[in-house]
């Protein structure tokens, strides 16, 4: 036990003493010592469910399966046959890419068991004209529902709840698993990250590469997009666009889902994405500073409210809250969404 105890592991690699294993080396030695080496094998073979085979959740497959975040993946799904023919279809592309990552499909919750991260994507997706707080009561029993099966066959998991209204249904899934908070890791301003950063590079024709934004708050109409504390190459970028350039900005960036909803009825690839950055800074123990959505409890000055937060993310889920010294202006929008938050819940 006190062998067990010294052994360390840490994504691709295992220690053991002052030996270093790659994981595909360790599961050959492990052959041979199944005693020695069964915790560190099992610490390698990362086990990634996502709940909700739809476009989104099987988008967030695909592109965990391109970063080699596993070697395998299960898909589950409620709806008979959907998981399956998903996991089919993106088998197919990856053994023309001779990437080794297996994709299950299934309709059995039992089938997570193990699951080291469990991502949340069940639920109905915003339609046209829809703002996110409108999906509340529809997705707040289904999210309920998951989350109970989540505790009982993966109890040791971390949860990445993906489901709109995103703020809410992570205070919901803290409260329904019982888990510590650190491993629920909401994924929301991670998204809204992303498309600051698009508006950002189109504002200044600089690469996206140097491009370093940030998004807090409620992921929905009462975000923060945080201009004053983006860069590009370290250059403030108020040092770089006007205060009315950058006010423009702000407000594209929260109203731009609605008009990819618009235009082609869901937003896909760029929340699939961000989910497989979550999922790797976990799995990968990266240590990652990334806004997630978790609950507070006495940071910014806030306590039984979930909402977005710079956090370090690694293999134990949220592992650290940074607090912004935020301005009053920015402390006005960020009290804007706990209060869209709060009322939210007390709606339930």
């Amino acid at each position: 036990m006190n062998q067990i105890a010294k052994m360390h592991i840490n994504s691709d690699t295992a220690v053991y003493g002052s030996l270093v294993f790659t994981c595909e080396k360790l599961i050959r030695h492990a052959i041979l010592h199944p005693n020695r080496f069964k915790y560190l094998v099992q610490r390698c073979q990362n086990v990634i469910t996502i709940i909700g085979s739809g476009k989104v959740g099987g988008d967030a497959a695909l592109f965990s399966a391109l970063r080699k975040l596993d070697r395998e993946i299960l898909l589950l799904d409620v709806v008979k046959g959907l998981p399956q023919g998903e996991a089919m279809d993106l088998n197919h592309m990856l053994s023309e890419q001779g990437i080794d990552v297996d994709i299950r499909g299934s309709n059995d919750y039992a089938d997570m068991k193990g699951s080291d991260v469990v991502v949340v994507v069940a639920g109905s997706g915003r339609k046209p004209g829809m703002t996110r707080m409108d999906l509340l009561k529809i997705n707040a029993g289904i999210v309920k529902d998951v989350v109970e099966n989540i505790r009982k066959f993966a109890g040791g998991s971390t949860i990445v709840p993906v489901t709109n209204p995103l703020d809410p249904m992570v205070h919901i899934t803290y409260k329904t698993s019982g888990f510590d908070r650190n491993r629920v890791v909401g994924m929301g301003n991670m998204l809204d990250l992303s498309r600051f950063v698009q508006f950002i590079h189109e504002a200044t024709g600089y690469s996206r590469d140097s491009i370093r934004a940030l998004v807090i708050g409620e992921h929905g109409e009462n975000m923060l997009p945080l201009p004053r504390f983006s860069t590009v190459a370290g250059v403030p970028l108020s040092a770089v666009l006007s205060k009315q350039r950058l006010d423009q900005l702000v407000q594209e960036t929260r109203q731009v889902a609605a008009k990819v909803i618009e235009l082609k009825g869901a937003t896909v690839h760029a929340p699939g994405n961000a989910i497989s950055s979550i999922l790797e800074a976990i799995l990968k123990d990266k240590k990652r500073v990334i806004p997630v959505a978790t609950p507070l409890d006495g940071e910014y000055g806030q306590s039984n409210v979930s909402i977005g937060v710079p956090a370090v993310i690694g293999r134990g889920g949220v592992e650290k809250i940074i607090e912004l010294d935020l301005d009053q202006h920015e402390k006005e929008w960020f009290h804007r969404g706990i209060d869209s938050v709060k009322s939210a819940l007390a709606g339930l």
